[in-house]
């Protein structure tokens, strides 16, 4: 029973589970425009609903800010490793991800310690080493 389902996509698949520091290393200048833009617009948007809807306490906005500034912060890098990882599972153009992946080894499973269920079964960053980056040839 394979583990990677095939599926078609609109442009080439380069990495069905990629490992996190792969992902990362892809961003594109754009991923990281859209990182700092989250960033600086949760809590522009605070403050901003502080200006046109005064809750009177205009003193004590520095850990409402920060808090926004953490939120966005961790949504702006959710956003841009959503967007990598789109690129290298081939459902948003990826002909920059091609090229370097082309010059790059093929990701090896040297250092995997989970099950294949495990790896296959949780939804989370991937941080193991495994096998199963592409389907099967036939």
């Amino acid at each position: 029973m394979p583990l990677i389902k095939e599926v078609s996509h609109p442009y080439p698949l380069i990495d069905a589970d990629p490992h996190f520091n792969r992902v990362v290393r892809y961003f594109r200048p754009s991923d990281y425009v859209a990182w700092a833009g989250l960033t600086a617009a949760f809590p522009g948007a605070l403050y901003a609903l502080e200006v046109f809807d005064p809750t009177r306490q205009s003193r004590n906005m520095g850990p409402a800010l920060r808090l926004g500034t953490l939120l966005g912060l961790t949504g702006g890098f959710l956003y841009a490793y959503q967007n990598s990882s789109l690129r290298l599972w081939g459902w948003k153009e990826n002909e920059v991800e091609q090229q370097k992946a082309s010059s790059e080894p093929e990701p090896s499973g040297e250092d995997g310690s989970l099950s294949p269920f495990m790896q296959a079964a949780m939804p989370w960053f991937n941080f193991t080493k495994h096998d199963y980056h592409k389907p099967a040839e036939q």
